[in-house]
């Protein structure tokens, strides 16, 4: 579990064969292997520690629905250690498991502000609501906008300078996790009429 704000910018260092090997420091400290790190919003297990950062071993299922397997050197990724009991949830509750990918429309000035649009499919925007939060390359956002195809979110300064999205361009995928309530109560509510037949 995370609270989708980025600690660090870590680079790519290699990224091949289901492996991707990353640079960092802030990250691994106190992180022993077999913990997590968020990378890019995808909830990655250590397997590797050496001078430069660690190494993470990615799984075919997550390399179909997220951007990291477009990775490649020098790329900078969003990095953030899993959440302990003891720490403030400044962001939301981010699980690390991103549900597919949109891709960046535009990004428009407002101010000191940045509105960032994103093109997503129907089956995420259904779990996007107005002023809900949602998780863009594991960064915490809160969404101003939405329409049939796309959602805007509003990037103030801290996460214009902070994360990886001001190295992004119209065009690019980035990963997306939608809010989980969302998904619990339709769950919930897709079971509930069979419940009340089974009642009657």
């Amino acid at each position: 579990m995370f609270t989708g704000i980025v600690e660090e910018l870590g680079s790519v260092r290699a990224n091949a064969g289901g492996e991707l090997a990353v640079n960092a420091k802030k990250v691994l400290w106190g992180t022993n292997l077999g913990d997590s790190i968020s990378v890019n919003g995808v909830d990655l297990t250590a397997k590797q520690f050496d001078e430069e950062g660690v190494i993470f071993n990615v799984m075919p299922e997550t390399l179909r629905r997220s951007n990291l397997g477009e990775l490649k050197a020098g790329d900078l990724v969003n990095l953030e250690r899993s959440l302990t009991l003891a720490q403030r949830i400044s962001g939301h509750l981010v699980r690390g498991v991103v549900e597919g990918t949109g891709t960046l429309d535009s990004f428009t000035p407002e101010g000191e502000a940045i509105v960032a649009r994103v093109n997503a499919s129907p089956e995420l925007l259904r779990y996007i609501v107005m002023k809900g939060p949602v998780a863009i390359d594991g960064i915490s956002l809160t969404v101003m906008a939405k329409d049939d195809h796309s959602f805007s979110v509003s990037l103030v300064q801290y996460t214009q300078e902070h994360t990886n999205l001001h190295t992004r361009k119209p065009g690019d995928r980035v990963n997306l996790e939608t809010d989980i309530i969302a998904r619990y109560v339709e769950a919930m509510l897709e079971e509930r009429p069979q419940a009340e037949l089974k009642l009657t």
